[in-house]
């Protein structure tokens, strides 16, 4: 049997040198609790070992005659490394010659240990960048950031609306407690009627309740017909585009032919004695068209009992409609404010000859502001600058959103100027 000591180790050798110093050991179990990826130091060879005992001897010999010992950390064989554990120059660890401060990090140590962008670290970039670059903003336009803060002037504090309208209020309503005139985006910016509910929810119904020879059901079928008429003849698009008002006139009795047909004589053939424009709201589609879909509309109904069988409805409503010139070929909004005065009656076949759950048309009024005066054409016409008026004004200045007076108050025919719009 073969007794050949392993390869690489000398017979003369002294078995009782450790195979490792403590220092690389040390090192390595550094490494290994945290995650390094260094190779487990290798045991040195024969040569190594006879070395480091001949280093050791001519150390022990400089001690025995007094030399000094050589600098710390000064390595002369196997040459210089910079792998775990080796030092170079005078004791400085490789690559550890600079700092960047404490708590600072190079390399990967900004990353995750797949290689990426840790998650913690991509979020905080990315708001580092939206933060920069809304600041940015800000700094050039203010406005974006007080016109949302309380008591600015945006569109973001929206006024509070009021509450629904029951009877004739005591007085004008104050400023609107916003700055600027109407544009395409904000048609009711500087109006009261900022605050008053839209199109037919504004028009808000009554409790019904019985009547001599009518039902509660019979009063309330009254006020919704009533109501109708008013969006049929006030908010129906293609009648404020200058369309015939054909649903509003089917709510009407035909048995009162007379009613009818002066109606449809004014829409056919308007003229001062018969002006569609007492009833209904129409816009010449050549010269001005609505600015969005939204109507402001403020003002209340009520009823009583007629003639016995018979139920009196008196709807009291101002409209206000924000338009530009047709065309779409300017921004100028101009607003026409249009007040109606209507008393409607709905009766008991039984009792009166009438068609079942049809409208008698009794009084009407109507009060228009911003609308050119002496014009019987079936149309109303917003004033923009440089069109023509119409006649000139002869009577009181007047505040289209005063509803604490009734219509009627002023003159026939008076065509005074208006405070606001």
């Amino acid at each position: 049997m073969s007794t050949v000591p392993p390869s690489g180790r000398s017979g003369d050798a002294s078995s009782d040198e450790p195979s490792l110093t403590d220092e690389e050991l040390d090192a390595f179990l550094r490494q290994v609790a945290q995650g390094g990826g260094a190779p487990a130091p290798k045991e040195p060879s024969a040569r190594a070992r006879m070395v480091a005992r001949r280093l050791r001897e001519e150390e022990a010999e400089r001690k025995r005659r007094g030399e000094p010992a050589a600098p710390p950390g000064w390595r002369t064989a196997p040459g210089p490394r910079t792998g775990s554990g080796w030092r170079t120059g005078f004791g400085r660890r490789a690559g550890a010659g600079r700092r960047t401060g404490s708590g600072w990090r190079t390399g990967s140590g900004w990353r995750g240990s797949d290689g990426r962008l840790s998650r913690r670290g991509r979020v905080g970039a990315v708001l580092g960048v939206v933060l920069a670059v809304a600041l940015a903003v800000v700094a050039v336009r203010p406005s974006l950031l007080t016109d949302r803060l309380p008591g600015g002037s945006g569109a973001a504090a929206a006024p509070t609306p009021l509450p629904a309208e029951t009877a004739l209020p005591t007085g004008a309503p104050g400023a609107a407690g916003q700055e600027g005139g109407a544009t395409r985006e904000q048609p009711f910016r500087g109006s009261p009627a900022l605050r008053w509910a839209d199109g037919a929810d504004a028009i808000e119904l009554p409790e019904a309740r019985a009547v001599p020879g009518l039902s509660e059901a019979d009063v309330e079928l009254a006020l919704r017909r009533t109501k109708e008429f008013l969006v049929a003849a006030n908010l129906d698009p293609d009648v404020l585009a200058g369309g015939r008002p054909d649903k509003a006139l089917a709510l009407l009795d035909p048995k009162a032919p007379e009613t009818l047909a002066v109606l449809r004589r004014a829409l056919r053939e308007p003229s001062r004695e018969d002006d569609p424009v007492g009833l209904f709201s129409r816009f010449d589609p050549d010269e001005a068209r609505l600015v969005g879909d939204v109507v402001k509309v403020r003002g209340h109904m009520t009823f009583a009992a007629a003639r016995p069988g018979e139920v009196k409805v008196h709807a009291d409503y101002t409209f206000v409609y924000p338009l530009v010139r047709a065309g779409g070929d300017g921004d100028h909004v101009e607003r026409t404010i249009v007040r109606r005065d209507v008393t409607l009656y709905l009766a008991d076949p039984a009792e009166v000859a009438v068609t079942p759950g049809k409208l008698a048309l009794g009084r009407y009024g109507v009060e228009t502001y911003n609308n050119a005066c002496e014009v019987y054409d079936g149309y109303l016409h917003p004033v923009f600058p440089g069109t023509d008026p119409g006649a000139p004004a002869t009577g009181p200045a007047a505040d289209p959103y005063d509803r604490s007076r009734t219509v009627g108050d002023s003159a026939p025919g008076d065509c005074g100027r208006v405070t606001r719009t």
